[in-house]
């Protein structure tokens, strides 16, 4: 570096811009609820506005919040903002951001417990706390993994290597008996996913019909397919449940598909990535009665317990047969002279780890679970309410009911055509933001209540939107 040469940002411009940040991070969230919650651009306009090369001379970070609010913010669909009914929610509340601040000053790698003995522990108390919350047994143990996607294709490979007596690593697929999983049409589609990347091949998900109004697996089907397989010469090796699926929160009989996977031999996963969080509320857990009998199971606390993405918490029975399938350990990566410790990087699929725990102990010391239920129970019953609001009105259907703060609903008579016509003119006029889902061969609209920002005034200005392009 050259005398004339800008220097690098030392420890008091990182104060000092810190504090701006924090600053400009304060105001937009007290001014997105003006903002359009998706944004009205036309694909390729956030690019043009940067330069083509990039900078061959530092110029340090000044004038770059009056950047970000003039190039990024108007390309941004706004996760936080009040009226963002779409998708499932991604929350992000002030504790969670700051301990992800926190995080990165640290800057820990938390794949090992020597290089991290802190991150370590503190992740297994969080997952243990957590579990206390949810009411799972004791005997449940936790890790974070950075999605559901991550935790289902872990799970994917622990029913794969099982099944085939832990030969699959070392030997590959091939020459191997062909694998079958089951799941039902409501589980999501990291499911299939998983199922591609573990190489069982998309043709060995097997797909069980559904009953009943929470679209759960039918148990007899299931039995009846495991055994129709065994006889055909496959070689069944999990089955994955789902409560809480993504289209309209379909929730599994898990006290009946679980005891047919046990009866089976068969290792077990639950996806309850969206509902599992409201499992801290007492009232809700009857959605996963008999979760205590599922090998693992996955919730994502990145939806619905305000912290912010990413964090997935991975609950298992049993982590042998996990570690069994995902360790190894070079010798750079052995820890020698300690006993009672645990190396997270063998419970998931990447080696590297940050130190995601600090986002749940900060938004469990902010909130409390209490605090958590409150805002989950108010977006329950507004949800349940603008479905009702709904129903009263001619010109709409409920297509499926609540579940929790999701339901979805129709137009009556119109075809899909028409209904497209309409999710896209609503999400146009940018007030509030939905999607579009497919149920029983048709298009419906798919309506949640989940941001930490959402008031009932928001969610009675959704209704007013949503009969205001009915025609």
């Amino acid at each position: 570096m050259t005398d004339d040469t800008k220097p690098l940002m030392d420890w008091d411009e990182f104060a000092d811009m810190g504090a701006r940040v924090a600053a400009w991070g304060a105001r937009y969230h007290r001014q997105i609820a003006d903002l359009p919650v998706r944004a009205p651009l036309d694909p390729g306009a956030v690019r043009a506005r940067f330069p083509d090369s990039p900078p061959e001379q530092g110029a340090g970070l000044e004038g770059i919040l009056a950047e970000i609010d003039d190039k990024i913010i108007p390309g941004l669909t706004h996760w936080q903002h009040p009226r963002f009914f779409a998708y499932f929610p991604s929350n992000a509340t002030p504790p969670s951001m700051l301990a992800d601040f926190v995080a990165s000053i640290l800057a820990q790698q938390c794949m090992l417990w020597q290089t991290s003995p802190a991150g370590t522990e503190v992740e297994t108390l969080m997952l243990d706390w957590l579990r206390q919350g949810l009411g799972l047994p004791k005997g449940f143990h936790g890790v974070i993994q950075d999605s559901a996607s991550s935790a289902t294709l872990a799970a994917v490979l622990t029913m794969r290597e099982r099944a085939l007596n832990w030969a699959g690593n070392a030997q590959g697929l091939g020459g191997q008996a062909r694998l079958r999983v089951y799941a039902s049409d409501e589980v999501h589609t990291s499911v299939d996913r998983a199922i591609w990347v573990a190489g069982i091949g998309g043709d060995n998900l097997v797909r069980i019909p559904t009953r009943g109004p929470l679209r759960a697996m039918d148990p007899d089907a299931l039995r009846a397919a495991i055994r129709a397989d065994r006889a055909a010469g496959y070689l069944p090796a999990g089955v994955i449940a789902c409560t809480g699926g993504t289209g309209t929160g379909a929730c599994d009989d898990l006290t009946q598909v679980l005891a047919v996977a046990r009866d089976e031999g068969l290792y077990s996963h639950v996806d309850a990535a969206w509902a599992g969080a409201a499992m801290i509320c007492p009232e809700f857990r009857f959605l996963w009665e008999g979760i205590d009998g599922a090998d693992s199971l996955v919730l994502n606390p990145h939806k619905w317990m305000g912290v912010n993405f990413d964090f997935s918490a991975h609950f298992l029975r049993d982590p042998e047969p996990l570690v069994k399938t995902l360790a190894i350990s070079p010798e750079y990566l052995r820890t020698h002279g300690k006993d009672g410790f645990v190396n997270y990087s063998e419970w998931s699929v990447p080696l590297g780890r940050r130190f995601r725990a600090l986002k749940l102990w900060f938004v469990l010391r902010a909130y409390g679970l209490d605090g958590l239920r409150g805002v989950m129970r108010d977006h329950v019953g507004w949800s349940v309410a603008l479905a009702e609001d709904l129903r009263a009105d001619p010109r709409f259907e409920i297509v499926t009911e609540p579940v929790l703060s999701l339901f979805t609903f129709a137009l009556r008579d119109a075809d899909d055509d028409a209904m497209l016509a309409y999710v896209n003119a609503i999400n146009e006029d940018g007030r509030i933001y939905v999607t579009q889902g497919r149920t029983g061969g048709r298009i419906v609209v798919r309506f949640q209540v989940g941001t930490f920002a959402t008031t009932q005034a928001d969610v009675r200005l959704a209704g007013a939107v949503l009969k205001a392009f009915a025609g």
